[in-house]
This record gives structure tokens, sequence and C-alpha cells, in this order.
């Protein structure tokens, strides 16, 4: 079976066909260079590329940037005396020196600021500011005394003994009242309502009321219940009573009162205990509407025979939060109070404290359980509520609120009444002298100026002024900025890719572009090769298609060909 073989044949430049096959190709021999040329001419170019990929692969494996180069362009002072040409010298290790003790300052100053900005610093702005109206604060008032003699029956002597420190044997001394209808009801003893119906009477204690200069009376006060039992605050703000404001500081714009407080209605002391009062006055706190009286921790005394003139200011207090300070935003999580504050969350704790260990309650606590007896108070309510205030600190932990108000006061007195007033004002309340001088009292309460301070806690030390120390003092010893730094990591950026190209990845993309060369033979390496003599010992014979060499006419044998 005859095998046809095509082929093409291109021949170096310079050269020329041998034998025959110059004179087959003749005439055509100018034409054939011609195409010789622009394959030699692309293949110049394709040898340019290769090189050009040979350098850039080569490029890959050489430092990035000079250090010396990138030492010269660094915005780092300091850098272009220490990378010079020619390697270092003495000159270069001074300014190295100098560079390193410079860069030691700085990261010192840097460890510095970092501590002082970890310790969260504070500091406490004071800020008075003026205003054209105040809202008056709320004003709590006990009498020292617990109980009038006058409502104190023989049964209800009998009831009080644990707390009164008596003896049942024991003769009273005093006259007693007799049983009044509640001894018959056949109801058990409430120490509540005891309270409320011996206490002494706002109505029998109050002489005289004035606010801002106008009436004031027992309307104006609401009721309220202390560890002094039944006390009474003016200005509460509660059962829908609006706050009242005052327009005008000093004296007689604020609340005015005097007040009788009943020392003949005082009960004998005849023994020492927790709800003794050796004391003959009214006690007093001055406080927010939005927290209830802690008046026997917190409250001043007012004596009687004097009045007592209090100067007060509003405080605003602002605190901060962990980790700056020891304030919380927390909310009243409590049955018994709506809002907030160090006195609503003792008083919370206190209740739940006694609730769990005497299983009732003093008659100021709030809450539904049952109220302590006399027995319970001196076995039970009493010692635990001492304990937990003086020992057990772990109990009862009230977290400073971050807003607070409260009012500063400052306290002065003057005798009341002197001799001149004194005949009078028996005879006006039909009391004789002694009596007015013993048991009257005037409270006279007002704003010093019309308006408040505000005391704030801010940051001493917030990340711009750390950052912008670390800046000065970059600045001052290196000379760097924030675009330095980023210079540094671009060039650390440079390097790593450097280390990760000489690793193989260019070499392997240079040798892939690289294999896709092709190869150029001479004349001499067809001849080497002599193909010729195995062709013409074929038995058929080969023929070629007319169309295999263009532009030439059918020959015969492919060795006339090409042999």
């Amino acid at each position: 079976m005859p095998i046809q073989i095509f082929c093409s044949v291109s021949f170096s430049p310079g050269e020329e066909a041998p034998g025959a096959l110059g004179d087959v190709w003749g005439s055509q021999q100018q034409q054939q260079q011609r195409q010789k040329r622009r394959d030699n001419s692309e293949s110049e170019e394709e040898e340019e590329k290769e090189k050009e990929v040979s350098r850039k692969g080569a490029d890959e494996g050489a430092l990035p940037v000079d250090l010396v180069a990138f030492a010269n362009s660094c915005t780092l002072h300091g850098a272009n005396h220490i990378f010079v040409e020619g390697g270092l010298g003495p000159r270069q290790v001074l300014w190295a020196l100098a560079f390193v003790i410079a860069l030691g300052a700085f990261l010192c100053q840097v460890g510095d600021r970092v501590a002082y900005y970890l310790s969260y610093p504070h500091v406490t702005l004071l800020e008075e500011v003026a205003s054209s109206e105040l809202a008056f604060p709320a004003v709590t008032l006990c009498n020292t005394n617990a109980v009038r003699l006058s409502q104190l029956s023989y049964p209800d002597l009998l009831y009080l003994a644990p707390m009164l420190g008596l003896d049942e044997s024991d003769d009273p001394g005093v006259p007693l009242a007799p049983p009044g209808p509640e001894a018959f009801s056949g109801e058990p003893f409430n120490l509540h309502r005891f309270y409320n119906r011996s206490c002494h009477r706002l109505e029998d204690m109050l002489l005289y009321c004035s606010y801002c200069g106008g009436p004031c009376g027992p309307h104006n006060f609401s009721v309220v219940f202390t560890r002094y039992g039944k006390c009474y605050t003016f200005n509460s703000g509660r059962d829908g009573r609006p706050r009242l404001k005052t327009m005008k500081g000093g004296t007689g714009n604020g609340l005015e009162i005097m007040l009788d407080i009943q020392q003949d209605e005082y009960l004998p002391v005849w023994g020492e205990t927790d709800e003794t009062s050796f004391e003959a006055g009214i006690k007093v706190q001055i406080h927010s509407q939005d927290e209830p009286p802690f008046i026997d921790q917190l409250g001043f005394g007012v004596a009687p025979g004097f009045q007592t003139f209090v100067s007060c200011q509003e405080q605003r207090l602002i605190y901060l939060p962990p980790p700056w300070g020891t304030c919380k935003a927390v909310t009243m999580d409590s049955d018994f109070f709506d809002s907030y504050s160090i006195t609503a969350c003792r008083i919370d704790c206190e209740t739940r404290y006694l609730v769990e260990n005497c299983n009732c309650r003093m008659v100021h606590m709030p809450g539904d359980a049952p109220y302590c007896t006399p027995e319970q108070y001196k076995e039970c309510a009493d010692p635990a509520l001492d304990f937990l205030v003086e020992k057990d600190q772990e109990y009862c932990v009230c977290e400073m609120p971050c807003n607070l108000t409260r009012y500063s006061k400052e306290l002065s007195m003057v005798k009341i009444p002197s001799k001149a007033s004194a005949k009078y004002l028996a005879k006006k309340f039909n009391k004789s002298e002694q009596y007015i001088g013993e048991n009257i009292l005037v409270l006279d309460i007002f704003f010093e100026v019309l308006n408040y301070e505000t005391i704030e806690q801010k940051k001493a030390y917030e990340i711009a002024g750390l950052l912008g120390d670390i800046g000065g003092q970059m600045g001052l010893f290196i000379g760097a900025s924030i675009l330095t730094v980023l210079e540094l990591f671009d060039y650390a950026y440079e390097v790593i890719k450097h280390k990760l190209c000489r690793r193989g990845k260019c070499q392997k993309e240079a040798k892939r572009n690289s294999a896709d060369k092709g190869v150029a033979l001479s004349l001499d390496d067809v001849k080497r090769h002599n193909p010729c003599e195995s062709l013409r010992g074929h038995p058929a014979g080969m023929t070629y298609a007319a169309n295999i060499l263009p532009h030439h006419p059918a020959r015969g044998t492919f060795e006339d060909f090409t042999c």
C-alpha cells in the first residue's frame, strides 16, 4: 500500500539548496528568501520576549528595593545616615547608636503613657449654674419621741414592755390612759396601727407654717413611717401633689415652720433599748422626692429653744461608670420602689434580710410580710439589723448611681424666745414661758442663692490624648509619623514577597514561559538525519500531492524533490 508523506522544509538564512533542488526552485529563490526573512524577524521578536521574561524572573530573585535607596527615600529620621553605600563606618555607628537611644526613649515614653491610660484616671469638675427657678426639696421631720404618753394604756404598756426595757412587774410610775376600743375588739395587736394612733400628730405640733411668704398647713405634708415611727414629709410630690418651686433665694423664700415638740408627752426612760430616745427635739432630712427618707442615719437634729436656719444648695452629681469610676447605671429591681437610689436600695435590702431571718418586717419597711412584734424587735429584728449595718458588708451592696441629686446644708441658730418675746408667745399659745422655752422651735429652710452646682467626673485621659502623646513623642525622638509606619509596613511587605518568590514561585513561572519556545533547524541538520537513503529503499516509491509546496509545479517521486 503506497504511503504519501506531506512535509514542508525551511532553510537557514544564507544557505542554498544543493544539487537538483536549486535547479527546481530556480527563479523562485528570491521569493523564498523574502519569506525566510519575515520568519527570521518574527523569531527575533519571540527571542526578545523570551529574554524579557527571563529578565523579569531574574529580577524576582533580586532585592525588591535596595535598603540604601529605601533609607534615603524613607521619612524616618536618621535612617539615611546609617544605611549608606560602602558599608558601616564610624560615622554610621554613631548615628546608629543615637537612633537606638532615641528609639529606646520613645518606647519608654509610650509605655508610660499606655500605663497611665490603663489606670483610667478621672478628674472632678465643679460648675455653678444659675437658674430662674429651682424645685424645692422634700423635707421630712420626725419627733424623737415615738409614742405620746397620753395615748399609752396599760395593755399597750405590757405589749411594748420588751421594746421599752420595762419589766412587767415594775411600776410604770406615771398615769396611764384608759384602754381604747382596740383593746376590746379581739383583733391581734398591730404595731403599725398602734404607732399610727399614738404618735405625735402634726396638727398638734405645727404652730405656724409659711412657704415663700404664703401660708401652708398639715395638708401640705404626707405621712411616712421611719424608725422614729410616724413622720411627716413636706413637698413629697406624692398623691398627685405637684412639686413646689421657688423663684428667689434667701430667708423668707423657702419653708418656715414653728413646732411644739410636746415634751410633756415624752415617755419616761425605763431601760436602754434600740427604741429608747434620750433626746428632745426633731430629726430633719432634706432629700430629693425620688428617694425615700432614711432619717435615722441621714437626718440632722433641731433643738427646742432655738430658731435654726438651714441654707441649702442643690448639687447634681454625675459619676463615671467602671473602669473610670464606681457608679453603675442600674435600674431598681424592687417591688417596693420605682426609682433607684442608695436609700431605696438599703431599705429594700434590710427588708429582705429581716424577712429571711426573722419572718417579719419593721414598721417603716415596705412589703406585705407581717409586722414584727415587740418581742421580735428585741430578740431578732434589732440585733439582725445592727449586724447587717455594722458587720455584714456583702449582703447589702448598693451601687452608686451615675446621676444623683443631693442638697448641701449650712446650719446656724439663734435663741428663741427672747426675754422680750417670751411673755407674748406664752400668751399667744396659752402656755407658760418655761414651756415655750423648752418646747418651741423654729425651722427655716431656704436656698442660699438661686443656682445649683454640678459635680461631674470626666475622663482625664482618653484615646485621643494617648494618640496625641504617642505622635508627639514619635516626632520628637525619631521624627516619624503614621505615614512613616506605613512606609515601613510597605517595605516589609516587599521583602516578604521577595522571600516567597525566591522559594520557587517566580522561577516556575519563568520555566513555564520558556517551555513554549520553538526549535529552528538548518539545512545541515536536515542532511545529518539523512532520511533519503531509507526512502529510496522503499519498494513502491513515494509520491506527494501536487499542492504540497505552494507555487511549485508537481514533481515525481519524493527522492527527486529532496534527494
